[in-house]
């Protein structure tokens, strides 16, 4: 079977499933869910050994330390994910949500309600918690969902996706309302983004390169998820007590994440008494630093910070490293944010209100952090569960998307033989 062949039966099984699990209660889907959450738990030591041979196969060929732990499961990461599949489960279900609702001035009665989208094609790379994250999201929210999760996590993902949809049909629901194409490569992901008529979205979610290739080439409505080049801004009047455990945790609690710190801004004002000490605190955690020539001086002794280029500013790195400015004031670090950013995340340590109305006010973000970590754009984190994505755009969802962000509106107007005059 061709690629063009094998998307299409694809995408036609899955809008028949979606047909099917539109009809579905509330309490067909959670069980469904639970049945998944039992069957990751009772085969973990199995998926744990095909993803030793995706690890395997990684280091190999060179894959980074950022995108190995992207990769990487155990026991403990999956019993994590069963939990983030019960959790969905126990969030309420968004559709038939009345968005809005009003009588017009002829009496008719109209309603704005939730409804599923249809049909979600999912593109992603070496994440296999996605695999499960996406099948869920589109499961709760009444949707079918196609994978395409890469050759990096291919043995990963036939296992998680064979026991996600064992559990689905056991519990009632079609199989096919959870396929992946993994075995149509490249081809079968540009089929996807072309399959318009059976695929109602796609969502990318990994690197730059990949979700400028769905953005561009894709023919179905795309979402476009998060990039993830976050900054840290230390004001004047930030407890610096504060700032370093904020920029140490949003550096290395995990690097290979989109809403990891890749640059810190230092107001001038308290660089002299924050960077000596924040600096040697990144280096001995094995942080790579690129600074502008001020942050450059302050380095102690022992702590190499290489001259930060042009393209530290703009590098998203995924890894251990950090590129390093002092900023002469909030409008300097707002200007370098504006000229760098990708519209992920931006945080703020400061106790000035002034300063921080200033921050929020003048960027143009998904997420803005005030005193607090930038780890903390994610769906978990911000009670939605887990997440198909962080959307950096502007239309249909922006940050976090959580079951909410997976679903349409329909308008139902109801009357009693009303005509229009």
């Amino acid at each position: 079977m061709t690629p063009t062949e094998g998307i299409r039966a694809a995408g036609e099984r899955a809008k028949a499933a979606a047909v099917e699990l539109r009809k579905a209660t509330t309490g067909t889907k959670n069980a469904a869910l639970e049945a998944i959450a039992k069957g990751l738990e009772a085969h973990a030591q199995a998926i744990v050994l095909a993803n030793r041979t995706d690890l395997e196969r990684g280091r190999e060929s060179g894959m980074d330390a950022g995108l190995l732990d992207r990769l990487a499961l155990d026991e403990t990461r999956i019993a994590d994910i069963a939990a983030a599949v019960r959790f969905v489960a126990g969030l309420p279900d968004p559709v038939g949500d009345v968005v809005a609702g009003r009588t017009l001035a002829n009496g008719m009665r109209l309603t704005q309600v939730r409804v599923p989208m249809g049909v979600i094609g999912m593109i992603y790379e070496a994440r296999p918690n996605v695999t499960v994250d996406a099948a869920v999201l589109a499961l709760k929210a009444g949707s079918a969902a196609i994978l395409r999760g890469g050759s990096a996590a291919a043995e990963s993902n036939r296992a998680i996706v064979d026991v996600m949809r064992e559990a689905v049909a056991g519990a009632g629901l079609a199989a096919d309302c959870i396929q992946s194409i993994d075995g149509f490569g490249r081809e079968g992901a540009v089929e996807l983004m072309r399959a318009r008529g059976l695929v109602d979205l796609v969502i990318p979610r990994g690197g730059a390169g990949l979700i400028r290739t769905v953005v561009e080439q894709s023919t179905v409505p795309v979402i476009e998820t998060g990039v993830g080049n976050c900054h840290i801004y230390v004001d004047a009047t930030a407890k610096l007590d504060l700032a370093g455990p904020i920029v140490m945790n949003s550096k290395t609690q995990r690097v290979g994440v989109c809403n990891a710190a890749e640059t810190l801004l230092v107001h001038e004002l308290v660089a002299d008494r924050f960077l000596p000490a924040i600096l040697a605190e990144l280096s001995a955690a094995g942080v790579a630093l690129h600074g502008d020539a001020r942050t450059r001086e302050l380095a102690p002794d022992g702590v190499n910070v290489a001259e930060a280029t042009e393209e530290d500013w703009a590098t998203e790195y995924l890894a251990l490293e950090l590129a390093v400015r002092v900023v002469s004031d909030e409008e300097e670090a707002l200007e370098h944010i504006r000229t760098y950013s990708t519209g992920h995340t931006e945080a703020i340590v400061a106790q000035d209100s002034s300063a921080i109305d200033a921050f929020v006010n003048g960027l143009d973000s998904a997420a803005i952090m005030v005193n607090a970590s930038t780890r903390f754009t994610d769906g978990g984190q911000f009670g939605l569960g887990a997440e198909i994505g962080i959307s950096t755009q502007k239309l249909h969802a922006r940050g976090p998307m959580g079951l909410a962000e997976m679903t349409t509106t329909m308008w139902i107007a109801r009357g009693d033989g009303h005509v229009r005059p």
